[in-house]
């Protein structure tokens, strides 16, 4: 019977689903912010290479 009352802590814990959405949006914000990261560097090398061929037809005039 002791053993019971020792168990019964966890198997709460197991059965407990409140903080399973919270889990949930947690991974989609991280999925999200993973696309939007890689958006931003994609687009930052797209926007370096056009400054730099910029700047070498200044250079050149």
């Amino acid at each position: 019977m002791k053993k019971d009352r020792r168990r019964e802590p966890f198997r709460a814990l197991i059965r407990d689903s409140r903080g399973a959405s919270a889990v949930e949006y947690g991974l989609i914000l991280s999925l999200v912010f993973l696309a939007v990261m890689g958006a931003i560097a994609s687009l930052g090398s797209a926007v370096q290479s056009r400054w730099n061929n910029i700047a070498e037809r200044v250079s050149s005039i």
